[in-house]
C-alpha cells in the first residue's frame, strides 16, 4: 500500500481510539439508531451563514462511513467533510459538499526534521496538485516530533510504543524552525501556484492519556513557535490551523490571539477541554464568543468540529453547531 493512503488509514477512528469501544458502550453510543437514521433525525441548525461549518470525519467514522457522514452535514448546513482521502472527494461533491482541509504527511515525522523532508514534500505536492484538481483549499502539515522517532516508517506512521521519546536525539527548537522553514521553502511555491494552501497545524504536549487527545513530544506545541515558522516563510498561501482544543491548553487567551493572529489564522479546529469532547458546559471553552473573534477579524475558512463523542453523537454534533453558529 502506498504511504499516503496508510497515513489516510491513521486517521481512522478505529485504529486510533482503541479504548472508545468500552465507552462507547457504556454511554451507549451503539444504540443511536444507525447511520439512516441519524441522517433522517439531522435537522439543519447552521443557518446564519458566518461560520463555514465541517465535520472532521475521524471522530465520527465508528458510527457513519463518508457518505453517511457528509449526508448528515447536509442536512444540518454543514458545508464539508474533511481530512478525508482524495478517493472521498468526489462523493462530498456530489452531495453537494467539500474537503475543507486535505490530509498529508503524520504529525509525527515532519518538516523539523531533514531525514524525513523529502517525504513529505513529497506528499504535500501530490496533495497541493489533487486539492487544486477538485477544488480542496487546503492541505494540513506539521512541524513533527522534536524527538527523533527513526527512520521514516512503513506509510509514514512509527510505532511510538517502541521508542522511549526521552531518549531519543531531540532537535533543538531553534534548528526545528530552520528546518521547517527551509522545508516549507520548498513546497510553498508549488501551492501558490496551484492556488492551494498549506496550514500548520500547532498540537498540545500536554495531555499524555490518549493518542489524540494530546501529543507529547511535538515541536510546533505553541502558537509563538508555530507563527515564526509561517512569519519566517513568509507567504500568503502559508498560515496557521487555529485549533481551539490545542491552544487552550498551551497558550490560552483565545480570543486576545485570534485578534493578534488575523488573516494567519487559515482553518479553525473546535473540541472541549478538558477531555476533547463535546462542545457542552462541562468544558472551559467559550466557544460562541471565540466565533463572534472569528467573524470581527474578518474569518472566511472552515470551522472543523473535531470532538470525540461521549454520547449520542448526532446530538453532541448538533450542539456543537448550534453553539458555534454566530
Amino acid at each position: 500500500m502506498e504511504i499516503s493512503q496508510q497515513c489516510i488509514n491513521y486517521f481512522n477512528r478505529r485504529s486510533l481510539l482503541k479504548g472508545a469501544a468500552g465507552l462507547a458502550a457504556t454511554a451507549g453510543l451503539g444504540m443511536v439508531g444507525g447511520a439512516s437514521a441519524a441522517a433522517a433525525d439531522a435537522k439543519r441548525v447552521a443557518k446564519k451563514g458566518n461560520i463555514n461549518h465541517s465535520i472532521v470525519h475521524w471522530c465520527f467514522s465508528e458510527y457513519w462511513n463518508v457518505e453517511e457522514t457528509a449526508k448528515i452535514a447536509k442536512a444540518m448546513g454543514c458545508k464539508s467533510i474533511e481530512l478525508v482521502p482524495p478517493e472521498d472527494w468526489p462523493t462530498l461533491k456530489k452531495l453537494g459538499l467539500t474537503c475543507a482541509i486535505s490530509p498529508s504527511h503524520l504529525f509525527v515525522q515532519g518538516m523539523n526534521n531533514p531525514k524525513y523532508q523529502d517525504a513529505c514534500i513529497e506528499m504535500i505536492k501530490e496533495r497541493i496538485d489533487q486539492a487544486a484538481d477538485a477544488g480542496v483549499p487546503t492541505v494540513i502539515t506539521f512541524t513533527g516530533y522534536a524527538a527523533d522517532t527513526g527512520k521514516w516508517a512503513d506509510g509514514g506512521i512509527p510505532d511510538l510504543a517502541s521508542i522511549d521519546l526521552d531518549k531519543a536525539k531531540k532537535i533543538d527548537p531553534e534548528e526545528g524552525i530552520k528546518n521547517c522553514v527551509a522545508g516549507f521553502k520548498k513546497v510553498i511555491g508549488h501551492a501558490e501556484k496551484k492556488k492551494v494552501t498549506l496550514s500548520l497545524e500547532m498540537l498540545n504536549t500536554r495531555e499524555d492519556t490518549h493518542p489524540m487527545k494530546g501529543h507529547p513530544g511535538y515541536q510546533g506545541d505553541h502558537v509563538d513557535y508555530c507563527m515564526e515558522i509561517i512569519n519566517q516563510v513568509g507567504s500568503s498561501r502559508f498560515g496557521l490551523l487555529f485549533d481551539l482544543y490545542h491552544v487552550q491548553i498551551m497558550d490560552g487567551d483565545i480570543i486576545r490571539r485570534i485578534r493578534q493572529l488575523g488573516e494567519a489564522i487559515n482553518h479553525v479546529h473546535t473540541a472541549g477541554n478538558p477531555g476533547r469532547g463535546e462542545l457542552d458546559n462541562t468544558q472551559e471553552i467559550n466557544f460562541t464568543p471565540c466565533m463572534k473573534a472569528l467573524t470581527e477579524i474578518g474569518y472566511k475558512g472552515y470551522v472543523g468540529h473535531e470532538f470525540i463523542p461521549t454520547r449520542d453523537p448526532l446530538a453532541g454534533l448538533t450542539e456543537a453547531v448550534i453553539t458555534c453558529d454566530v
